[in-house]
């Protein structure tokens, strides 16, 4: 659940072209008479306001930014200290990271609402180093120290750490927030690039895994201590409000159009995460050099960058759903390009244009769900219960995705369809629930 003062403004954006539906209009009216800050109130810019979205990138690279580069943990696991397990299994260990990335949403926003923020910040930090050293001292062939270390230590320490910092830079922007949000949330595509490189250099020479992990440690440990220093709130908590609206999920659940994006959502996240965990495998199975290899994860994210930001200035103006869903169904479809994709300049076409295409989805997922907000008092909630959801189809989808090529055979073709099929789905029900929400507006900029 995201912050109530981060949240409240999005819905202002929902409409565009400045065309708003009277229940639009009817927010952004209740933003101006009731909310705690009004649009002047905002500094949108200043040192303390550039340093606090300094400070959230550097934590969303340390957190979403290894999340996106655990194709490098995957191949070294498969092929070396993990070998005796099924990719099947050692999925789990990434899945379960972005598992609690999410989940932990729920009580991580909450607290932050309530004040907390520092205290999160601090304790998240210091348990997702306290992991990552940890997972450095871990011996091969014990799948249990290297899930405990990375897939529940450094996923709790991320789950703690990700919404407050991505948070944190709305309680100085309204005006400015779609660029101050973009900043924050580039530090994934950033950590995406630099970590595999790094990581996949180090381990294969003579420092090995473990001082490979420990220099990703040393430097997480620089950039969150950073962090710490240079983000800052600036507006009252909850508790200090005493006007603050409870928190009601039943009506959620009753809302058809809403529910059935919740679901498409789903289903797109359940596949859409296969090529950040498994392309550099597949390359390496493919006879693809080593030294291309270690260039997959970092093209991929490198080419999500651009997916993130782009696709957004558009949906500013054509609405949302409208832009969302063509971007991530021909994600969808590129997936079936894999089966074509075995040569270095095939790998290194669908990774680009895969990152691009999945990247639009990743960023743009959390303000889709505000079209649904009928009142500003909705939309956190609205937010973190779709991501509670969402965190179970992240635990499940890479896992299920290797079982499915069944080592050492490696079926290929099983995961490829399934993952393709499942966004595919998902980008069905998205549409669904457009149509509805579309008539319900009565615009088609939505």
């Amino acid at each position: 659940m995201a912050s109530f003062h981060e949240l409240q403004n999005l819905a202002e954006a929902a409409s565009p072209m400045g065309e708003k539906p009277p229940e639009e209009r009817s927010v952004n009216d209740e933003l101006k008479t009731t909310s705690p800050t009004t649009s002047s109130s905002f500094p949108e810019g200043g040192l303390r306001a550039w340093l606090t979205v300094l400070g959230g990138s550097m934590v969303v690279m340390c957190t979403f930014g290894i999340v996106q580069s655990f194709g490098v943990f995957q191949d070294y696991y498969t092929r070396v200290s993990l070998k005796e397990h099924s990719p099947s299994q050692i999925s789990w260990i990434g899945s379960f990271q972005l598992f609690l990335l999410f989940a932990v949403a729920l009580p991580s926003g909450r607290l932050y609402d309530e004040g907390f923020f520092r205290y999160l910040i601090a304790c998240g930090s210091l348990l997702y180093l306290f992991s990552v050293f940890m997972l450095s001292l871990t011996k091969p062939h014990k799948y249990y120290e290297t899930f405990l270390s990375q897939g529940l230590g450094v996923g709790l320490g991320m789950g703690l750490l990700f919404l407050p910092s991505l948070s944190i830079s709305s309680q100085y922007f309204r005006a400015r927030r779609s660029l101050a949000m973009g900043c924050v949330i580039a530090g994934a595509s950033l950590g995406g690039v630099i970590w595999p490189i790094m990581l996949n250099h180090l381990i294969n020479s003579s420092a090995g895994f473990g001082w490979a992990v420990r220099a990703y440690g040393f430097i997480s440990l620089l950039l969150l201590s950073l962090s710490f220093l240079f983000m800052k709130t600036r507006l009252p908590s909850r508790r200090e409000r005493p006007d603050a609206p409870p928190i009601v999920v039943k009506p959620l659940l009753i809302d058809v159009p809403y529910m059935i994006c919740v679901a498409g959502a789903f289903f797109t996240f359940w596949g859409l995460f296969f090529p950040f965990f498994y392309l550099q495998l597949y390359g390496s199975l493919h006879g693809v050099s080593h030294s291309f290899t270690i260039y997959i994860i970092p093209i991929l994210n490198g080419a999500s960058l651009f997916g993130r930001t782009i696709p957004n200035f558009l949906a500013d103006y054509y609405g949302r759903f409208n832009v969302i869903i063509p971007m991530t169904t021909i994600a969808g479809l590129l997936m079936f390009a894999m089966f074509g994709a075995k040569t270095e300049h095939g790998i290194i076409a669908f990774a680009i244009l895969y990152g691009f295409f999945s990247g639009c989805f990743l960023s743009m997922a959390a303000p889709m769900i505000t079209v649904f907000a009928k009142s500003v008092d909705e939309v956190g909630i609205r937010i973190g219960f779709a991501c509670f959801i969402f965190s179970f189809a992240l635990l499940t989808g890479n896992p299920i995705s290797g079982a499915l090529l069944r080592a050492p055979e490696y079926l290929w073709s099983h995961a490829i369809i399934f993952n393709a099929v499942m966004v595919l789905f998902g980008c069905f029900l998205l549409t669904v629930s457009r149509a509805m929400v579309a008539k319900a507006k009565g615009t088609q900029w939505v």
